[in-house]
């Protein structure tokens, strides 16, 4: 039976991503091609949340952030701040393991130009409502991007002009947890140097630090 929070692996509410994922099926066999799985513990204190799976990235290993670029970056930062252990080798099975983490995507299927649309998002929202419930220990959540921001900020029914998206920035919620922003950790951010490892880094140690 699947968690309230985890799709089941033939989801078929959003029919664009639906079709997207049949036609992945075809062109790549050996890919995942399904909803990706949160990874990390429920009792974490701390959850990343991303926009959505990447075709070659999480879309093909299952696991997030996990063959990519983003990844590389994401759990290299994650160990040097004690969030993981392990060698991440890019496979769901390298045997990485997270330590008070938890990583999930606001959208769960890969979309089409890495874009989920609107109506796909609230579509997807009530599994990250559920897994936010999941998590009794929750304190600190981590939005990888602006859509990530506003896709938490619904999540949670809180306005956003109130909570403004920045880099490093923290807001402080009415439910006492607090909401940590960061650029993406993608490689079009950092080739063009909007996020450097610096920059990101530095997110994570005001986490730790606080």
């Amino acid at each position: 039976m699947t968690a309230k929070h985890q799709p089941p692996k033939d989801c078929a509410l959003c029919p664009r991503l639906v079709d997207y994922r049949r036609a992945n099926q075809a062109a790549f066999p050996e890919f995942h091609n399904g909803p990706v799985e949160s990874f990390g513990p429920l009792d974490a204190a701390l959850l990343i949340v991303g926009l959505a799976p990447g075709l070659k990235g999480a879309n093909r290993t299952g696991r997030p952030f996990t063959g990519d670029f983003a990844g590389d970056l994401l759990y290299a930062t994650l160990e040097k701040f004690g969030y993981a252990a392990g060698s991440y080798d890019k496979r769901a099975d390298d045997g990485m393991v997270l330590k008070d983490c938890r990583i999930t995507n606001a959208v769960r299927c890969v979309p089409p130009e890495n874009k989920p649309t609107g109506p796909e998002a609230n579509t997807c929202r009530p599994f990250l409502v559920a897994e936010m419930a999941a998590m009794p220990k929750l304190t600190t959540i981590v939005a990888l991007g602006g859509l990530a921001h506003n896709a938490v900020l619904t999540t949670l029914g809180l306005r956003k002009v109130t909570y403004k998206f920045g880099h490093c920035a923290r807001h402080d919620l009415p439910d006492g947890r607090v909401l940590a922003d960061s650029y993406h950790c993608s490689r079009y951010n950092t080739n063009t140097g909007k996020l450097t490892p610096e920059m990101f880094e530095a997110v994570f140690a005001a986490i730790r630090d606080a």
